[in-house]
């Protein structure tokens, strides 16, 4: 018996005929408001401005032009020079952007390779110098308030990256993923306000968390605003007194988890107190001063009481109650609950910080050079800015909640047809997009 297509929702494919003839096509339409934003923003001035990089009177590309294609590439996807390369072998990013030729990969690669370590700076300098263009359009258009600078909360992390094979500058390291293996440890500064990476260093992986951090935090502060008052906040890798003198000093602000080797029986001695409308937690406060440390600082506390454990089919008596306790220094006027509220909050910037490495490609298109991995790594950093600095402006709640993966497969990752009659630049999308109103929104960048 013949089976009754007549209600069924799917028909059988036509056939089709290929024709190889069409011209203009792009599946990175999305893409261009990216271009034209970073012009918009002064990329080419600024960095013609801070960049001093010679190189013979023959040379085709300068060190801009390889970063130009490496932060928009790296924003397309792509996750080593190579696939950089690939993104700009479209004819029509290439059209839109004025590029007359683009180098290949070996080329990228051995531009980044002239470079030093004074370059590296440079290309930090870059980045605030960008970011402030872009604070100062926001300030103009209502995005960012005054009250925002009037205290920021500065998450600073580091984390691992793994190398396989011998660039130079790995070493082992704490390496939870793959142990005795050879690895960067980046160590990243973001601003909790604006989602964007203030400061970033690519370092080998044997430096400890904290090494490092003052000369760190020097650089970043000569270049933000007077008027901001940064509180640091950071895990127990930072809780140095070297460090907390040198903000004591800048009479910033602190949350810094503390090492609980030894401070248990501390602890274990002080008076608690019931944390009202939050059952089994109890809180405390008091002045600590440890061994190295010129002065006593405030300490706040809260623990919990351990559930009862098992071992195997018996239970273990436990005569006296064990607590697990959450111990920071702090100069905030919190209480100790709040406190621990507040560095909870510092989780999402590992989530930003997961997002830099596995959807951005930080630390992970790498040289056989340090400093040329250096370089690509401050392309990379550029490249996340870039796209969070472009759902800032946009005041577009979504662009600015969605990860950056979903951007690039939303937005980016968009057909397109380049018409250019009449002397002019035409790029056709399609009129219904999946999600309108960020599509729009990112559209407008361009004219920004």
């Amino acid at each position: 018996m013949a089976n009754n297509t007549s209600n069924r929702a799917r028909k059988p494919a036509r056939k089709i005929n290929y024709k190889h003839t069409a011209k203009g096509l792009t599946s990175q339409a999305g893409l261009v408001p990216t271009i034209h934003f970073l012009q918009r923003i002064g990329f080419d001035d600024v960095c013609d401005k801070n960049i001093n990089f010679e190189r013979g009177s023959n040379a085709l590309y300068s060190l801009s032009d390889s970063m130009f294609m490496t932060i928009t590439g790296i924003i397309a996807g792509a996750s080593s020079l190579l696939k950089v390369a690939g993104v700009w072998s479209d004819q029509v990013l290439r059209q839109i952007s004025g590029w007359i030729s683009v180098p290949d990969d070996s080329t990228l690669g051995r531009i980044f390779r002239q470079g030093t370590l004074k370059h590296v700076s440079q290309l930090e300098i870059i980045n605030h110098r960008l970011r402030n263009r872009v604070w100062g359009r926001a300030m103009k258009s209502g995005a960012l308030q005054a009250g925002h600078f009037y205290k920021s909360w500065i998450d600073v992390d580091s984390t691992v990256k793994t190398v396989f094979g011998f660039q130079e500058g790995a070493a082992k390291g704490y390496n939870p993923f793959k142990r005795g293996a050879l690895s960067y440890n980046p160590q990243v500064a973001f601003c909790s306000e604006t989602k964007e990476i203030l400061q970033a260093w690519l370092r080998t992986g044997s430096a400890y968390t904290s090494n490092g951090i003052v000369e760190f935090m020097k650089q970043l502060a000569v270049q933000l605003p007077q008027q901001m008052r940064v509180v640091f906040r950071g895990d127990s890798g930072y809780f140095a007194g070297e460090l907390l003198d040198w903000l004591d000093a800048k009479r910033y602000g602190y949350l810094i988890k503390v090492k609980l080797r030894g401070l248990v029986p501390l602890l274990s001695q002080k008076s608690w107190q019931a944390i009202e409308n939050v059952p089994g937690w109890q809180q405390c406060e008091f002045t600590h001063q440890c061994g190295t440390w010129s002065r006593g600082r405030r300490f706040v506390a809260v623990r919990r009481l351990k559930k009862e454990q098992n071992d195997g089919a018996q239970r273990r008596l436990i005569t006296d109650p064990v607590y697990d306790y959450f111990c920071y220094v702090t100069t905030e006027r919190l209480t100790p609950w709040q406190a621990h509220k507040r560095y909870g909050e510092r989780a999402t910037c590992e989530t930003w910080l997961d997002e830099a490495k596995n959807q951005m490609a930080m630390a992970h298109i790498k040289s056989g050079d340090f400093v040329a991995s250096s370089l690509i790594f401050q392309c990379a950093v550029l490249a996340y800015n870039t796209v969070r600095w472009m759902a800032l402006l946009s005041d577009n709640q979504k662009l600015k909640h969605w990860e950056i993966q979903t951007v690039r497969t939303y937005l980016i990752r968009t057909a397109g047809k380049l018409l250019t009659g009449g002397k002019q630049l035409r790029l056709n999308v399609p009129d219904q997009h999946l999600h309108a109103d960020p599509w729009k929104a990112w559209l407008k960048l361009s004219f920004i």
